[in-house]
């Protein structure tokens, strides 16, 4: 899951540790509180009810109304068509039971409770079951539209948009599915790396335009408006294998597919043909750029 950087509202990245997410010592307790719910829990276990305050609420519906313009603008026609099958409450925060009723009768995918970041194995396998990882804690108010951590937001109006969608769903359990017969790190991260810059941060080129598909870029209003400011390129294995990123910051580079049957395609001819030696075979090793 991507961590996100504080913006300023005319669009200027501050430090993540700066904002008050990372310092703040009441909001620490709360996002310990909300998160120690999820601790422990078996996957795909009912997630907790959690009892948000109007604070929460408030901050929930001040970034799904800015979201939901952005997405409007900015988003790819198959992420617009996939929101149209959802109902995703702007009064409140819904409930994990309250967006997976809507998953599951969709395409059989249910949200699973996470304290925080999920090791890759749990996190990319339980996708082949039908489990996705998300988390419940609601990002500081003081900043609401930025946010340096995936929260509730991120994980509901990103993937929860996704997997209402059987051409979502498919890729992620394409991902799962060769997660699920891995067992090395560093081949485990490969699949994380083209995760990232796919279901996290892909970009379908419509008409010479990039829009959004990726989760991060769908959740993260001052990203989705630049995205004329990233270095769009094709859509390559190899390339996203080879590029490093800062999972703080927005990303300086993006791949772009015509259309989700390519992203589902060379995900496809790559996933297949891993195995538990692929990182050498990639030239994987410990001094590897992107891996830094």
């Amino acid at each position: 899951m991507p961590a996100r950087t504080p913006v300023a509202p005319d669009g200027r990245l501050g430090k993540a540790a700066e904002h008050p997410g990372f310092s703040d010592p009441a909001y620490l307790r709360r996002r310990e509180e909300v998160a120690a719910l999820a601790r422990g829990l078996r996957v795909g276990a009912p997630s907790p009810v959690v009892a948000y305050s109007e604070s929460e609420e408030r901050t929930w519906r001040t970034v799904r109304r800015a979201l939901w313009t952005a997405q409007g603008e900015h988003a790819c026609r198959a992420a617009l068509e996939a929101r149209g099958q959802v109902s995703i409450p702007a009064d409140h925060i819904p409930q994990h039971a309250e967006v997976g009723s809507q998953l599951r009768r969709l395409t059989g995918f249910v949200l699973t409770a996470a304290p925080g970041v999920v090791e890759n194995k749990r996190f990319l396998g339980s996708m082949a079951e039908g489990y996705f990882h998300a988390v419940q804690f609601v990002r500081h108010p003081a900043l609401p539209l930025f946010t340096p951590e995936p929260d509730v937001l991120h994980d509901v109006l990103g993937h929860g948009i996704h997997l209402v969608s059987p051409a979502f769903a498919d890729i992620y359990r394409l991902i799962g599915r060769a997660a699920g017969r891995i067992d090395r790190a560093d081949v485990l991260q490969m699949i994380s790396d083209v995760y990232w810059f796919t279901l996290e941060y892909g970009v379908l080129d419509e008409g010479g335009t990039p829009k959004a598909y990726g989760a991060a870029l769908l959740s993260s209003y001052g990203e989705i408006r630049r995205l004329g400011q990233a270095r769009v390129r094709p859509l390559d294995i190899g390339a996203m294998l080879g590029t490093a990123y800062d999972i703080t910051g927005y990303q300086p580079v993006l791949f772009a597919a015509r259309c989700l049957h390519e992203v589902a395609d060379t995900l496809g001819g790559f996933l297949e043909r891993l195995d538990d030696d692929s990182a050498a075979r990639f030239g994987r090793h410990p001094g590897h750029p992107a891996l830094r």
